[in-house]
């Protein structure tokens, strides 16, 4: 069996994405296991995860699953990916409507001057807790985990957020696996360690659930980030997020808005046994 593939990224957080827009090419039950046999980075094509496109009712679907074999409810990055593809097969124009486990998503998205594909998402609303964090007021949505001040906060995916000083000082696989794995928050969760600009712009690095380990960039990290910022009168309204990526602009009003870009890096064809 011959299986088209493409890979992108959005900042350097990188997918293999499988079009399932005409029908089933990897059953359902073998999704995970695909992911975390052909996310491997030695032994595979390579990637943070697998993205699943799929057609659904007066749109398509995005699923997403994670090296860990976990599939994830949303992804900011991801579905800049999912959108670019899409858009230039021709299955949607802009602007469309993706579903995602975490809710329908509103994106635009088109090629600029210079023939780099931009996309702003219009995420979902962030919620400022967690079962084991409530929000109780507007800078009460805190715990101390592991000596940190830890901020919570759901863009369709549960992240926390620390703020440091020096970000470069960070060791994020050692400080963030305490969090991640905190019973405050009992799905788990991403950690972002965000530190603030003297223009009120954030720098962050994320570990992401699921990938269990640093990524590039993470579009629902940045957002969380910056909203919590905001409701910290830390920042402005529209936020400049710096990823190790590349950078990502945050818009918090009237909604929540996230502007990035996408790019194909190559696609090729998946030689599977029957």
């Amino acid at each position: 069996m011959e299986l088209p593939f493409a890979k992108l990224h959005g900042n350097g957080n990188d997918f293999i994405l499988i079009d399932e827009y005409s029908g089933e090419k990897i059953p359902d039950e073998m999704k995970a296991s695909f992911a975390a046999l052909y996310c491997d980075r030695k032994f595979g094509i390579g990637a943070d995860g697998v993205l699943f496109l799929q057609k659904a009712d007066g749109g398509i679907l995005m699923r997403l699953f994670q090296p860990d074999e976990s599939e994830a409810e949303m992804c900011g990055n991801g579905i800049r990916c999912l959108a670019k593809y899409a858009f230039d097969a021709g299955y949607v124009k802009s602007p469309c409507s993706i579903e995602t486990l975490a809710g329908p998503v509103r994106v635009s998205m088109e090629y600029d001057e210079d023939g780099d594909f931009m996309a702003d998402v219009e995420m979902t609303e962030p919620i400022f807790d967690s079962p084991g964090i409530p929000a109780k007021g507007s800078g009460d949505f805190h715990e101390i985990i592991n000596g940190y001040e830890v901020y919570a906060a759901n863009t369709g995916v549960p992240h926390a957020v620390v703020f440091v000083k020096d970000l470069e000082m960070v060791d994020v696989l050692k400080m963030a696996p305490p969090i991640r794995f905190s019973q405050l928050f009992p799905s788990g969760a991403n950690v972002n360690f965000v530190q603030v600009s003297s223009n009120s712009a954030l720098k962050i690095r994320t570990f992401e659930r699921g990938v269990e380990s640093e990524t590039l960039s993470c579009g629902t990290g940045a957002t969380a980030s910056a909203a919590i910022a905001h409701r910290l009168k830390k920042t402005g309204e529209v936020v400049e997020v710096e990823t190790l990526g590349g950078p990502l602009t945050i818009t918090l009003k009237d909604g929540t808005f996230m502007k990035g870009p996408a790019e194909t890096v190559f696609t090729g064809i998946l030689k599977l046994d029957n």
